[in-house]
């Protein structure tokens, strides 16, 4: 097989030969030598837009995906076995590393089609990618049996558009599967895709009977017991009848251990089943296995789509049980995590960013850690940001801790702070009214001209705010005065009167209302409150402790003891020295429960047999040692990484002077050398040309009246590109890589990429964020 040649040094690659996927059709020699000239720009992908994204480093066996067999039209074993794999992470839904098995599984074979099948598969949620793809395995199809036709024309129709009617396509498309089904009924992927669809699709097409659909999921384990569609099961009953799927629980992480959502999955059964330890455990398991893989192989955390959604809801049920050590470290790891402009900021819902910093408020109030969570506004876990949503959550946060502070100055410059921006959106709201309400004048003279230009600057900066941005806002802002109003007036003893406000106030959660309740002298409305939160909330450790407090304090000493006992059983994780439960400290000793009054845990007996939590990966993720290397600077010297020990590094990979978006790059870098070096960052750039062709290119770009300002490198071996895996192993080029490694030579952010990353500012930030981080941890010895 050729390789694929390539001019890296200019601002494009031609295309010599086509190892990963050959384009043309082979039957068509002209076609060919045609494509084979094609040029395309450094960094991109020979074949096409939609594989410029996805993973581009090879892929390796890791034998523990799935015990998934379906054969495909290939001659190469390994092949094959990529192809399995890549199946098995389908079932997992890790659609980034299937991707990668299935490119594999292309490089080996670029005439296998289902190859191309399996890579449109892996971005089945992003049809406008997948389109692109599927392409390629309809050009190959008529290299692969009947069988496998079926299943590309299926999708390729599907993704075809036809018929326009989302729920008509769905429908056809459920037909396709089913026609595999039946012509090979012994297919255990053609069920299992089937009924992964008739639950993706149910919105649209609901399931009539769950009973008949669990029951072809029975044929399937019938033959194969650890099937890795265990993980469907459990979606099937998650919301109707989650007992039912108790046994693919036991099953599913140990089916396929190297996917860390098949250890998530159990969780949502064990959830809905109030059994907060066994989803914690779950949980936990998925998070594990997540920040090993992403430590080993270099990938940013928020690029598995899933993972903050499995740490957010692990730090709930930690919460559940109590455990707030560990639901306050995760979090704040959540928020520590490197953030990325595609895939994790706090703009972004879902992410870690947004998840972290919510669990980590949660947690604070729910477990009365005032102190702390005032601290913690004081860091970059907390901090102030420009964003409404997250900022007044933040200002919520705060009001709650000074009240519980008693710090009266302190709300009250929090409550003049909210009805200043409450007054500012209202008067904006006046100017655009205003604006709309008066007649245009046509006078002119000096005095009215004035007078008009000052009103339209006023309504200049109205309009900074749409009408309908500004009704948001002050929805939003309203409660929130009302809130902190609340508190003000407990601090000032007008007790009645806050209870008054708190009546009419909606946007509380339970237990706070509750508390406040107690705080204001209304206990019997308290314990109301609390009961019917204690049954909504079974074995959630933090209601059902306030609960036994109020009981107490009513004299309902009776149920309160029964209350306490069942605390007792759901409280044997939870951390004892948090205010919550020191509360109980005197009415344990009151019942007999000296010392550690929480039972001993009892392991479940229907969890399947669990490995040591130890064993799968680090509770955290922390950032990987950047690899060693030492290179000859444009100027012929030499620098190494360990030349910057002790100084924060920000390494750009560009693709020489060639190409036209490096010197971009470059030109965007260089004239912003001082705000690096006053945010304490130096600057380095390698490049994959050798040191002659560097030289002459730094000559012509200083021609132009241009200076990079910082050292150039020359790599043209390629070999420090490919251990910073700013590499594409299927195409055999060199990719576009900026990366931050900190003062101890730790990898705290990258971008790898078909195009340069060109945000300064977002780099600029992200660097103080991470390395303001990154110093505590230089002293304590610990991220």
């Amino acid at each position: 097989m050729r390789s694929l040649g390539f001019t890296i040094s200019g601002a494009v690659i031609l295309v010599l030969a086509l190892p990963f996927h050959a384009l043309a059709s082979p039957a068509d020699e002209a076609a060919q030598v045609e494509q084979e000239k094609k040029e395309v720009l450094a960094g991109h992908s020979a074949h096409g837009e939609a594989f410029n994204e996805g993973p581009r480093q090879k892929a390796y066996l890791m034998g523990t995906t799935g015990n998934v067999s379906f054969p495909v039209t290939t001659e190469s074993t390994e092949a094959q076995d990529f192809f399995n794999q890549g199946v098995g992470q389908l079932h997992g839904f890790w659609y980034f590393e299937a991707e990668r098995s299935f490119r594999q599984a292309a490089a080996l074979d670029p005439d296998c089609a289902m190859a191309y099948w399996g890579i449109a598969m892996a971005n089945f949620e992003n049809e406008e990618r997948a389109k692109g793809l599927i392409k390629e395995a309809v050009k190959r199809k008529d290299k692969a049996s009947d069988r496998e036709k079926l299943w590309i024309d299926g999708y390729s129709d599907y993704l075809s558009g036809v018929p326009k009617d989302k729920v008509e396509r769905r429908r056809k498309y459920i037909e396709n599967l089913e026609s595999i089904v039946h012509e090979h009924p012994d297919d255990l992927s053609a069920k299992a895709f089937l009924l992964v669809r008739l639950w993706q699709f149910h919105s649209d097409l609901p399931i009539v009977s769950h009973v008949a659909v669990n029951a072809l999921l029975s044929e399937i384990f019938d033959a194969q017991p650890m099937h890795p569609a265990n993980h469907y099961r459990i979606h099937l009953w998650d919301y109707i009848k989650p007992e039912v799927a108790l046994e693919s629980a036991s099953r599913c992480g140990q089916s396929a251990p190297s996917i860390a959502h098949m250890w998530h999955m159990p969780g949502h059964i064990f959830s809905r089943l109030h059994r907060y330890a066994d989803a914690a455990w779950q949980q936990e398991a998925s998070a594990r296995v997540d920040h090993s893989h992403m430590m080993r192989d270099g990938v940013l955390p928020d690029q598995i789509h899933n993972y903050a959604h499995n740490n957010e809801w692990l730090i709930r049920n930690l919460n559940h049980l109590g455990r707030v050590e560990d639901a306050i470290d995760l979090a704040k790891n959540m928020i520590e995590l490197p953030r990325h402009p595609e895939y994790n900021t706090l703009e972004k819902s879902g992410r870690s960013a947004t998840y972290g910093r919510a669990r980590l408020l949660k947690t604070l109030e729910s477990f009365e850690l005032w102190d702390q969570l005032v601290s913690l506004c004081n860091t970059v876990y907390l901090e102030e940001t420009e964003l409404p949503k997250h900022q007044e959550r933040r200002f919520a946060a705060l009001g709650r801790a000074y009240l519980a502070l008693g710090k009266s100055k302190e709300l009250r410059g929090l409550l003049d702070e909210i009805r200043s921006r409450i007054d500012d959106f209202e008067e904006r709201k006046r100017a655009q009214k205003k604006s709309s309400d008066e007649p245009e004048t046509d006078d002119d003279s000096s005095e009215k001209g004035a007078i008009e230009t000052a009103k339209n600057e006023q309504v200049d900066d109205a309009k900074k705010y749409s009408p309908e941005e500004i009704e948001k806002r002050l929805k939003q802002l309203r409660p929130l005065r009302k809130e902190l109003r609340i508190y003000d007036l407990i601090l000032r003893g007008e007790n009645d009167f806050a209870r008054e406000l708190l009546e009419d106030l909606d946007a509380l959660d339970t237990l706070h209302r509750a508390r406040l309740l107690l705080r204001t002298g209304y206990t019997l409305e308290a314990e109301e409150v609390l009961e019917t939160l204690v049954k909504d909330s079974e074995n959630e450790v933090a209601p059902l402790a306030e609960y036994v407090s109020v009981l107490k304090k009513n004299g309902k000493s009776e149920l309160a003891r029964e209350s306490f006992a069942t605390l007792r059983t759901s409280a044997t994780y939870a951390d004892m020295t948090t205010p919550v439960f020191q509360r109980l400290r005197e009415l344990a000793d009151t019942w007999g429960h000296t010392g550690d009054w929480r039972e001993e845990a009892k392991a479940g007996e229907d969890v399947g047999k669990r490995p040591p939590l130890e064993s799968l990966g680090p509770f955290r993720w922390t950032p990987s040692p950047a690899p060693a290397w030492s290179l000859t600077r444009q100027d012929g010297g030499a620098l190494s990484l360990d030349d910057y020990r002790g100084k924060p590094l920000v390494l750009i990979f560009y693709l020489g002077f060639g190409c036209l978006h490096c010197v971009e790059q470059l030109e965007t870098f260089s004239p912003r050398l001082d705000d690096f070096k006053k945010a304490g960052l130096e600057v380095v750039a390698i490049s994959t040309e050798k040191d002659q062709a560097l030289k002459a290119g730094l000559v012509s770009f200083k021609e132009d009246g241009k200076e990079p300002g910082f050292p150039l490198l020359s790599n043209g071996e390629l070999d420090v590109f490919k251990a910073f895996r700013c590499y594409d192993d299927f195409e055999q080029q060199a990719l576009h890589g900026t990366f931050l490694i900190d003062s101890r030579g730790l990898i705290r952010w990258q971008d790898i990429s078909y195009e340069p990353f060109n945000d300064v500012d977002f780099l600029l930030a992200e660097a103080k964020r991470l390395l303001e981080r990154s110093m505590r941890a230089t002293l304590t010895g610990r991220f």
